[in-house]
C-alpha cells in the first residue's frame, strides 16, 4: 500500500485541516471535525485497484459529515464498503443509525448525506473499499436497505471472507502490479456482491423468486458470451425463450443498467484488463476488441475512452510503463 498521511510528520495545529484535504481528494469529500483539534493525529494508507480502492485508515476522535450540499458539489458516485478494526463507530445513513464495533462491516452511499462520529482516546482503525456504484449488480434501492447497519461478518462465513480479504489488502507487503491490481478489484467486488446479496436474500424473500433465479442466469449467460459479437439484447432474450420486453423488466428489478449497457460494460472491463496484461503484449489492440466482441476498431476506441478516460493505446502504454510495484507500506 501507498503511504498518503502520516499525523506525525505534520505539526499539531495544522493536521485536522491537512487530513480534511487528502480525504476529500483520497476518499470523497466531507465536512470533518475533532473535539480537540489541537490533538488529533491520524494515519492514511492506499492501494489502487483499477476504479476501485483500499484504503486503511486510523484516526482519533473525528466527526464526518456528508451533507446534500457536499453531494451537489461533488458526487463520484461511490459505495464504500468500512471493516472497523478497532474502535467503536457511530454511523447514520437513510434514516438508519447503528454503533459498529471491531469486526463489523457497514455499506454506506456517496449519493446520500451521511454522518459518522468517532470517540477514541488511542486511534481508531478502519479499512474502506470504495468502488463505482455501477459495478455492483445488485439494485440500488434494496442495497439502500443496508445503509448504516452492522453486516456482522463474525456470524456471517461469507462475511468474514470479505472481511479477511480486506485485512489482507490492508495489511499486505508484497508487491502488486497493475495488472494484479484490475484482478483483485474483480474479486474484491464480487465478494461485496455476494455478503449483499446474502443479506438482501436475508431480509428480503422476495429475491429468490422466480424473476430473480431468471436474472441469475441471464447475468451468467452475458458473463459467458461476452465473446460473441451477436451478444445483444434480443439473443439474450431469445436464448432464455422470454420476450425483450420481460428481460428488459428483470433487469429494471435487479440491475442499475439496462442489458445493453451491462453487456459493454462488461466487455470493456474485460478488454481493460487484457490491454493491461503484459503476457498479452503479442496481441493487437483490435485483436483484443474482437475478443470481447467489438468487430469495428473506431467504435472500441471511443467506447473505451468514455469507460476509462483515456484511448485504448495510451492506456495500454501508461499501464506497461507503471507496471510496477505499487510501493510497500
Amino acid at each position: 500500500m501507498i503511504n498518503v498521511f502520516d499525523g506525525a510528520t505534520i505539526a499539531a495545529r495544522e493536521r485536522l485541516d491537512a487530513w480534511r484535504h487528502v480525504t476529500a481528494a483520497s476518499l470523497i469529500p466531507t465536512a470533518l471535525d475533532s473535539p480537540v483539534p489541537e490533538a488529533f493525529t491520524a494515519h492514511l494508507r492506499v492501494m489502487p485497484l483499477g476504479d476501485a480502492q483500499v484504503a486503511s485508515m486510523a484516526y482519533t476522535s473525528l466527526s464526518s459529515r456528508r451533507s446534500s450540499k457536499e453531494i451537489r458539489k461533488s458526487d463520484p458516485e461511490h459505495y464504500q464498503i468500512a471493516l472497523i478494526r478497532a474502535g467503536s463507530q457511530g454511523i447514520e445513513q437513510n434514516d438508519t443509525s447503528t454503533v459498529l464495533r471491531s469486526g463489523d462491516l457497514v455499506i454506506y452511499d456517496s449519493s446520500r448525506p451521511f454522518e459518522a462520529v468517532v470517540s477514541a482516546t488511542s486511534p481508531a482503525e478502519t479499512v474502506i473499499l470504495q468502488f463505482p456504484k455501477r459495478t455492483l449488480p445488485l439494485p440500488v434501492d434494496q442495497v439502500a436497505g443496508l445503509f448504516a447497519t452492522s453486516l456482522l461478518p463474525e456470524s456471517d462465513g461469507i462475511g468474514r471472507l470479505l472481511s479477511t480479504f480486506l485485512t489482507s489488502l490492508a495489511d499486505g507487503r508484497a508487491p502488486c502490479t497493475e495488472s494484479d491490481a484490475l484482478r483483485l478489484e474483480t474479486i474484491v467486488v464480487d465478494l461485496t456482491t455476494a455478503v449483499l446479496a446474502h443479506h438482501l436474500e436475508r431480509r428480503n424473500p422476495p429475491l429468490r423468486s422466480a424473476t430473480h433465479t431468471l436474472y441469475l442466469r441471464v447475468i451468467a449467460f452475458i458473463e459467458d458470451n461476452l465473446h460473441h459479437p451477436q451478444l445483444r439484447p434480443p439473443t439474450v432474450a431469445a436464448a432464455h425463450r422470454i420476450s425483450l420486453r420481460y428481460l428488459h423488466r428483470i433487469f429494471q428489478l435487479h440491475h442499475p443498467d439496462s442489458v445493453a449497457t451491462h453487456i459493454r460494460t462488461r466487455r470493456l472491463d474485460r478488454a481493460r484488463r487484457d490491454l493491461a496484461d503484459p503476457r498479452l503484449n503479442h496481441l493487437t489492440i483490435a485483436t483484443i476488441a474482437r475478443r470481447w466482441g467489438f468487430t469495428r476498431p473506431a467504435e472500441f476506441s471511443r467506447a473505451f475512452h468514455r469507460h476509462t478516460g483515456a484511448p485504448p493505446r495510451d492506456y495500454r502504454d501508461t499501464t506497461w510503463h507503471t507496471d510496477a510495484p505499487q510501493g510497500r507500506a
